[in-house]
Formats: C-alpha cells, structure tokens, sequence
C-alpha cells in the first residue's frame, strides 16, 4: 500500500539539463518507488505560476550553458520572492552548476556580463575565461550523516565561485577543482537546500545523497521521523570505488 508520495519539482527541464542531469530525478523517481513511495514530477518551465512552486515538497534544477542561463534567469524575475521563501522555509532542493550559480547574488560572464542571481546564498560566480574545470571529482561531503561517504561526480564549469564567510561548502575536495579549484571548497548548503557542481549525474553514483534528500523531503512534509527502506547499492558503491581509485582517493 502507498500511504506516502513526494511532489518533485522539476525547474527548465529542457533549458537546465545540458549535461544530463535528469538522471538525477530519475534516481529520485526509482528509488521512491521500490520504497512504495508514490513520486509526481511537476515540470516548471518557462512562464509557469510562482504559486505551483508552493505545491512541490522537493525541488530540482539542473545546469547549462551561459545562453540558456540568461533565459531562465528572465523567467525568474517575477518569481524570486516565491522561491525565497521556500528555501527559507526549508524545502529540500538540489541545485546543479548554472541552478547552484543562480542562488548566489551573482554570476559575472567572461565578457563582463553581469547575470543577477537570486540573491538567496552569500556567493557570487565569475567566469575569467580561463581555462575551464573539467573532469572527475571526490569529495567528501559536509553534512553529519554523510560524511562517512566519499562522493565522486564529474564538473564542468569556466565560473568560479566564491563563498561568503558564513556559508557551509557542501564538501571538502579530495581530487579536483570544486568551486574555485582554489579553497578545496565544493559546493554550498543552505537550509536544505544542496548546490554542487557534480555532474554525471550525482545522485546515480552517490545513492546516500539521494535517500538523504528523500527523507528530508518526507519528514519535513508529514512532520515525523522517516526511516527509508534499506536498498542493495552494491552496484552503485562498485562504480564510486572505481572512479575514486581512478583518482587516487582510498575508499
């Protein structure tokens, strides 16, 4: 019997999703599923209503290109109180590199092209048309109960981002460049909200993160402790073990 269910929403799908992140919504999809946890999808794309963002217990965006980023971030415009307010008010999202870019006050383009973001994170973004950051990455990740873990994931990113002095990194760079390749910084947290520039996607090689986000997304919807399900992510673990001795990093 399913007598839970999770409203997912899924922010520019089309525009957001340059580098395959939608695997991160299917991981979600699956693994509520083999839980017996009934799992919507609520596509929010261009012109849709600040008020269908209230509907949502989890929300997703994915990154993209610097042309698409300045559409989404028009579209935005009439809808930056709505979001505030639902990250202040702690629904869990997970924001990849262009969505992670948005949050911060910022995103400066190589050509001296400022892009507003949302203003919600203490960061702020900037492309110095360099060389870009690109290949695997380890980290382990900032959050009490992952961080026995280490994550792997792939980035692709030429902006880099600088965190405010009271904001949490998402994770400690073991092997690759992070948010800077600077400060071993990787990523930000910020109520429940993850930003990350993991690719690959993330969520499929780092099952924790995933069931991390389901369970918060389910206790703070029915106001109660959850207890997941255990699943079998031999399989999952395997590849993560592969790529992190790629690295050079001791699992």
């Amino acid at each position: 019997m399913i007598d839970r269910n999770l409203t997912i929403g899924w922010l520019y799908p089309e525009l957001m999703g340059t580098y395959g992140d939608r695997g991160n919504i299917i991981t979600l999809r699956r693994r509520c599923k083999w839980r017996n946890i009934d799992f919507r999808t609520k596509v929010l794309d261009i012109g849709f209503e600040p008020k269908e963002m209230l509907e949502c217990d989890l929300l997703f965006m994915g990154g993209a290109q610097d042309r698409q980023q300045k559409i989404v971030a028009e579209d935005l415009k009439d809808k930056v109180g709505t979001f505030s307010q639902i990250i202040r008010d702690e629904i869990p999202g997970l924001y990849i590199c262009g969505a992670y870019q948005f949050l911060g006050k910022y995103y400066k383009e190589a050509d001296g092209t400022v892009i507003p973001g949302l203003g919600i994170i203490d960061i702020y973004t900037e492309n110095p048309n360099t060389d870009r950051m690109i290949g695997d990455i380890a980290i382990i990740p900032r959050i009490d109960t992952l961080s026995d873990f280490i994550f792997v994931g792939f980035e692709n990113h030429g902006g880099r981002t600088t965190l405010g002095k009271n904001v949490k990194p998402f994770g400690n760079v073991l092997s690759g460049f992070g948010n800077n390749g600077n400060d071993k910084t990787e990523g930000a947290i910020y109520k429940n909200s993850i930003c990350t520039y993991l690719h690959g996607p993330v969520l499929p090689k780092n099952p924790e993160l995933a069931d991390y986000l389901i369970k918060t997304a389910l206790e703070k919807k029915y106001k109660k402790t959850v207890n997941l399900e255990h699943l079998d992510d031999t399989l999952e673990k395997t590849a993560r073990t592969v790529i992190a001795q790629r690295l050079g990093v001791k699992v």
